[in-house]
């Protein structure tokens, strides 16, 4: 298996709890939280060791929050490289309502990270040798600048990884600037680029095919919920659909579709296999509470529905 390292700036402690049922201003009985170390590369470096693989999460960590967050992340046996800053790693709430079966998400906003700080993380990539595999996932904390992405992009090419990217706004636009491989939106942030409200799955392609074309990116896979995947390369386009589950929570879901395509690759399979088996572990993620992610078993049996309905697809 290749050498993946996974990056993250804003990581988060996820903290999940059920209540009756969600009603202002009165004491709701909650049940007993369950603490996971959360944020983009966080996740998928976490998944991937879930799936069988070899990643290692390097990410801005501190205060008494962030040695809970290590201590979490050890007892997931995922390796780690937490650069620490003087502020306290942040904590996330998911909630939900036993009655409604509604699911809320209080994201909480990240420390503010000084200009050493986050060029002491950049250092750190610099150092790391046998490199394959740069997954840069995640919002930005404050203080930390959008071309942060680029510095990293140029780091890769420097290494010869290929670095993927899961973020939006001004920071997915520096990435692109400077090169990436693999770049994963969702529809919303796909047509926050273009500057458009929404796209439908012909205006996908093409905006798609528009970033290639424009930009140093070979692969874009657009995550489209239960709709699946869209895969654009420039020589291609093909839509993976999903496997028909009864979705539980979707949180992970698609740092796990990020996870399973990167954990593919590295194993030498092919991009429309790895994208395949990306979208199984997504939708394996829904199966689960919380912010729980994909489970090995699970995916593996969706892949096998995920290639049969590519198949019966391709075939009409």
């Amino acid at each position: 298996m290749s050498n993946i390292i996974t990056i993250t700036l804003n990581p988060a402690i996820d903290k999940s709890t059920t209540v009756p049922m969600l009603m202002p201003e009165r004491k709701l009985p909650c049940s007993s939280p369950v603490f996971e170390p959360g944020g983009g590369g966080v996740n998928v470096a976490r998944a991937i060791i879930k799936l069988g693989g070899d990643a290692r999460a390097v990410y801005l960590g501190g205060g008494y929050t962030g040695k809970f967050f290590d201590t979490l992340l050890h007892a997931e046996g995922v390796p780690t490289f937490s650069v620490p800053i003087a502020g306290r790693t942040r904590e996330n709430l998911i909630i939900t309502d036993n009655t409604s079966h509604a699911q809320y998400r209080f994201d909480m906003p990240g420390p503010m990270v000084d200009t050493f700080e986050w060029q002491h993380l950049l250092e750190v990539i610099r150092e790391m040798n046998d490199i394959d595999y740069i997954v840069a996932s995640g919002s930005l904390p404050p203080g930390v600048p959008p071309d942060i992405f680029a510095s990293m992009s140029a780091i890769a090419a420097i290494k010869g990884a290929r670095f993927i990217v899961d973020t939006s706004r001004e920071a997915l636009k520096e990435a692109l600037r400077e090169g990436v491989y693999l770049i994963k939106p969702n529809i919303r942030e796909l047509a926050g680029f273009a500057g458009v409200e929404t796209l439908n799955a012909t205006e996908i392609v093409e905006v798609a095919k528009q970033i290639i074309s424009k930009h140093r990116c070979e692969v874009i896979v657009v995550s489209m919920g239960e709709a699946g995947a869209m895969l654009v390369t420039a020589d291609m386009s093909i839509r993976i659909p999903t496997p028909g589950v009864s979705r539980v929570s979707t949180v992970g879901a698609g740092d796990s579709m990020l996870a399973g395509i990167v954990y593919s690759l590295s194993a030498g399979k092919e991009i429309l296999e790895a994208v395949q088996f990306g979208v199984a572990c997504g939708t394996a993620a829904t199966l689960n509470p919380g912010t729980a992610l994909c489970k090995k078993e699970d995916a593996q049996l969706l892949f096998e529905e995920v290639c049969k309905k590519q198949a019966f697809t391709m075939s009409m």
